[in-house]
């Protein structure tokens, strides 16, 4: 894994991420490569009024974003907060014109859901669709945006998103104490430094 610091100056430009765009398909077309694609969890399909986007999600990218998600579940679990995971959850707007699949996702109490409350998009590499675009209509309260070593949530007003410094789903985590710990060395280094930073009140990161 990057530090944090080598993910601040990663250029994201280059597709590390195997991507395809198509241009000018139906909501039919869409749901034919679903089919084609079955129940696996790649690659991640969006759709966003006939721009289809495919994406094939690099080692890198599934690294980081299985990371904010195991972290995330580790906060909830220290603070007796219940949830359910749901990963990449195909989620499609009842108009059928937007559809997209989380890097992660979560529901938060027992309450059923038809949309996830809080959901994480690693950007592992820059000029992809706008997503944020499409969660707007799709009705998810937020959207976490890993890049270049920060995370920036954004939450629904209305009609668009609008870019805060503070979890409303999940207000008392520290967004910024969570992404010190992505560049540990293992998962499990990252989960057990960081389940004791929340124990002790923010110890120190491990070098």
């Amino acid at each position: 894994m990057y530090t944090n610091a080598q993910y601040q100056a990663r250029d994201d430009r280059p597709v590390d991420d195997q991507i395809v765009n198509l241009h000018d398909l139906s909501w039919e077309d869409y749901e034919r490569l679903l089919t084609m694609r079955g129940d696996c969890s790649a690659p991640r399909i969006s759709y966003l009024e006939g721009e289809v986007e495919i994406m094939s999600p690099s080692q890198t990218h599934e690294g980081i974003k299985s990371r904010i998600g195991r972290l995330v579940e580790s906060y909830c679990l220290e603070h007796d907060i219940t949830f359910s995971t749901y990963g990449s959850w195909t989620l499609k707007s009842p108009d059928r014109t937007r559809a997209a699949e989380p890097d992660e996702c979560w529901v938060f109490g027992t309450a059923p859901a038809d949309r996830p409350q809080l959901a994480v998009e690693v950007v592992w590499t820059s000029g992809r669709i706008d997503k944020l675009d499409i969660y707007r209509k799709l009705g998810v309260a937020e959207v976490w945006y890993w890049r270049r070593g920060r995370l920036q949530p954004y939450c629904l007003r209305g009609e668009r998103y609008v870019p805060v410094t503070i979890s409303e789903v999940l207000p008392d985590l520290d967004l910024d104490l969570l992404t010190r710990f992505l560049d540990q060395p293992t998962t499990s280094d990252a989960i057990r430094g960081y389940r004791q930073a929340l124990r002790m009140g923010s110890a120190p990161v491990p070098g």
